[in-house]
């Protein structure tokens, strides 16, 4: 693949996964789950999601490869935890392209009622112009990396301007500091408030759009320095027009509003609070601009979606999981079949599923695909102890282990209903891992390095249905439910560490990729910027 991504293009694909349609509503659903304290809350993802890609920041400055979530797996834990890994990351990542498409078309039903029925489901032209709209991205996408990331890097500057602007004029226009400690005081919900706004309040949601980064290193400059420095620079600026979003939007309400406490706080109109607030202190002006960059910003998001989940079906096809064909690149260096299947089934979702059990089946599948980082870093430490690393994580068994609680604490959060969406999928999953098993063996696939998955999942489980959060049943209470799961994540952490590849099937495995690495460079006119060197 080619490798023609600089520092800039590739920070903004993760600003442009990260600022998509959430801006708009994160704010509220943040507040509406933990009122004034959803600002913890927002601390809190940010450092969480820091922690992961620091984990994934040092793997990709040694494994730079294309659709890193579904492939990094593979070198340290074999073929069954990668084609797990992979498969849950990339069911979540086509669930993103069917959300930020429906938003592109929401923000446009003022101009096209007929997109949408009566009870707010899309109408077959709806759904026929939703599929339009998706093919569309595919085609952008099939130009090849450096057309895509040029058009994401201009329409990203508008993504960053028009939220940080908004939040300035909020924020200068009108301030109610009372608002932080009326109606119900700051933390109106208690913790189970500010750990439901990480998780369900659209916090991990927004933030997680850090990975494309990760999955398109096969194709950065220099990756082992701009893939660290493009994750860390995409959460800090995010995180600040985050940060000044939410707290523009909770000085803003006026008594009327919160009136009837912050989980009843709810607006009306196609642009939601933003917009509200906006026109509430009278910036006309912003929000005549804010029905534009609404559609700008899901559009982005989705442009980047559908060709960071490319990357993530070649990775799968090269894992096993999926047919071989995927793994064929077109004379641009695009992985031009997986575009295409991708495009099919995402189009699916439009028609299998309502558009709230996407949105549920959407943070959980990702933030579980990312669990295998801060395994992977220790890993990668005994296999690759001499390579040299241009980022190292700082106290990587301790901060390994950190990362890997919090990721697992932030799927619990999530609710025993979403937990229920996701054993479906990994359930599908497993079934088509079987089935792509005949042909190579049963035996062939690597069963003692992936001992730990089946007591981590079923772990997670008992303790959603037992814990408090989205449904379970409340014999667990908010606490000893986090002390429980942090040990159990901890005890897991640390046998998938020592159930690692040994280091005769990790040269293997290196070997082939190796094999692969050249074969894909042959078979592509363009002569690439670098060429990966897998240091054994």
């Amino acid at each position: 693949m080619e490798r023609s991504i600089g520092l800039l293009g590739l920070t903004f694909v993760a600003i442009s996964g990260i600022l998509g349609s959430g801006w708009l509503f994160a704010p509220l659903l943040a507040a509406q789950a933990a009122g004034p304290s959803s600002l913890i809350a927002w601390m809190i993802g940010g450092f969480a999601m820091l922690l992961l890609a620091a984990t994934f920041a040092e793997i990709a400055t040694i494994l730079p490869v294309a659709g890193g979530i579904g492939r990094v797996p593979h070198f340290s834990h074999g073929s069954v935890v990668s084609m797990t890994m992979g498969w849950t990351a990339w069911v979540g990542y086509n669930t993103t392209a069917t959300i930020e498409v429906e938003a592109v078309l929401r923000y446009s039903k003022s101009m096209a009622p007929w997109l949408y029925g009566p009870d707010g489901l899309l109408t077959p032209a709806g759904l026929g112009v939703a599929c339009l709209l998706l093919l569309f991205f595919t085609v952008l996408n099939a130009f090849g990396v450096k057309f895509f990331a040029r058009i994401n890097t201009a329409l990203t500057w508008v993504k960053i301007v028009i939220p940080a602007l908004l939040a300035a004029v909020i924020l200068t226009s009108e301030f109610r500091y009372a608002n932080f400690s009326d109606y119900g005081g700051f933390a109106p919900e208690g913790l189970k408030g500010i750990l439901s706004a990480i998780s369900t309040g659209g916090v991990i949601f927004a933030l997680i759009g850090f990975r494309h980064v990760i999955d398109m290193a096969g194709e950065a400059r220099n990756p082992k320095v701009n893939v660290p420095l493009a994750l860390v620079l995409s959460l800090v600026v995010c995180l600040v027009i985050y940060g000044g979003l939410q707290l523009a939007f909770l000085g803003a309400l006026d008594h009327a509003q919160l009136s009837d406490g912050w989980p009843a706080l709810h607006f009306t109109g196609e642009l939601g609070p933003m917009a509200a607030l906006a026109t509430a202190v009278g910036a006309l002006w912003i929000v005549s601009i804010l029905d534009t960059s609404a559609r700008i910003s899901s559009f982005a998001s989705g442009l980047v979606s559908v060709g960071s989940n490319a990357r993530l079906g070649l990775a799968m096809a090269q894992n096993g999981l999926f047919p071989k064909f995927m793994e064929t690149l077109s004379a641009r260096g695009v992985p031009l079949f997986s575009l295409l299947v991708n495009f099919a089934v995402a189009s699916l979702f439009f028609v299998l599923l309502p558009f709230k059990e996407v949105l549920a089946l959407n943070t959980s599948s990702i933030v579980l695909s990312f669990i295998v980082g801060p395994i992977a870093v220790l890993s990668f430490r005994r296999l690759l102890p001499d390579t040299p690393r241009a980022f190292v994580l700082p106290a990587a068994p301790v901060s390994g282990c950190l990362a890997f609680v919090v990721a697992s604490l932030i799927i619990y959060w999530s609710g025993w209903h979403t937990m229920l969406h996701l054993g479906i999928c990994l359930a599908i999953g497993f079934a088509l891992m079987l089935v792509r098993s005949k042909q190579g063996g049963f035996d062939s696939l690597d069963w003692r390095e992936a001992a730990w998955l089946p007591p981590y999942l079923i772990g997670l489980v008992c303790f959603s249905y037992l814990g408090s959060f989205g449904g379970g049943s409340g014999m667990l209470p908010v606490g000893p439910d986090m002390i429980a799961i942090a040990l159990m994540a901890t005890g897991i952490y640390l046998l998938a560490v020592r159930l690692s590849l040994h280091k005769d099937k990790f040269n293997r495995y290196i070997a082939e990729e190796e094999l692969d690495e050249m074969l894909e460079y042959d078979s592509v006119d363009d002569a690439p910027v670098e060429r990966p060197d897998f240091k054994r």
